[in-house]
């Protein structure tokens, strides 16, 4: 007895990630870059336009003067201080939320996301609360001559508060997936825990915590609220640029707030470009799925 003959099922067409018409695609897509284009292209090119209106030599002339020079070696230096101390805590944090079971872990994950919630002014009032010359430590802190709102200190303080989730919270899940299995390998061979953690554990978290570095670093020099609390805004000494922008507004001249703000604008886009750079060294990587 023959065997039936083999029913051919005809092969369907893969079926896309959706079902929508090219139309409602290109609709979805123009109307993504039309915002785009209003709220983010169009402003930037304002920005520089403006600044250079009223000529090259204005505009180095207002980056040349005394007060936006101070202005731009204070932001400079706030970076200096709080993005390390911010991938200091970051690490720490990630590497205990993610490789340990503890008490209060919970807990600390809902204050890493506290300075997302609180509005950054709310967050230089409670350090003017605390340290101010009135505030719960202000008796102590004039006994001893230290001097924190309205200085240096204070500006650093409530940047590494708006500042301190970036570098934990991209570090947290990259380690959660990663699991423990290469640490534990690598103590059972023999390494240290120092060893295990510089040659192990940092190196397969490395453009995680890059990633969270460069959106650090960004907000400690573009944060506004929080510093102008704390700051007093004293002209030549504790005055940022976002602070120094606002100054020249306000003093109605046309192109020296534009001037000071393309160097914010321009940390913007290199900030853009190296998160760009570690998004695609990081598909590198991981290779195709």
């Amino acid at each position: 007895m023959n065997p039936p003959p083999a029913i051919h099922t005809p092969r369907r067409p893969a079926l896309s990630s959706t079902q929508e018409p090219p139309l409602i695609k290109w609709v979805l897509i123009g109307v993504a870059g039309l915002f785009a284009a209003v709220f983010i292209l169009l402003p930037l090119v304002n920005v520089f336009a403006q600044a250079f209106s009223s000529g090259l030599g204005v505009y180095w002339q207002t980056l040349k003067e005394k007060d936006t020079l101070s202005a731009i070696r204070l932001t400079l230096l706030v970076a200096a201080i709080s993005v390390p101390l911010n991938v200091v805590f970051g690490v720490a944090a990630a590497w205990a939320i993610a490789k340990f079971e503890f008490r209060g872990k919970a807990v600390l994950l809902t204050f890493i996301d506290l300075p997302f919630s609180v509005s950054p002014v709310v967050a230089g009032l409670m350090f003017v609360l605390l340290c101010g010359v009135n505030g719960l430590m202000g008796p102590w802190l004039l006994a001893h001559h230290v001097k924190i709102i309205f200085a240096v200190p204070g500006i650093v303080l409530a940047t590494i508060f708006v500042t301190f989730p970036f570098v934990a919270r991209e570090l947290i899940p990259i380690m959660e997936d990663q699991g423990r299995e290469q640490e534990e390998a690598a103590l059972t061979l023999g390494a240290s825990g120092w060893q295990t953690f510089w040659h192990v554990s940092l190196p397969s978290v490395k453009l995680g915590l890059l990633y969270g570095v460069i959106l650090c670093n960004a907000r400690a020099m573009g944060e506004f609220g929080a510093v102008s609390v704390v700051s007093g805004r004293i002209a030549g000494l504790t005055d940022t640029m976002p602070l120094r922008v606002e100054k020249l507004l306000n003093s109605f001249d046309p192109a020296a707030p534009f001037a000071v703000a393309t160097l914010l604008a321009l940390l913007a886009l290199v900030t853009l470009g190296l998160k760009t750079l570690v998004e695609w060294k990081s598909q590198r990587e991981e290779g195709p799925i």
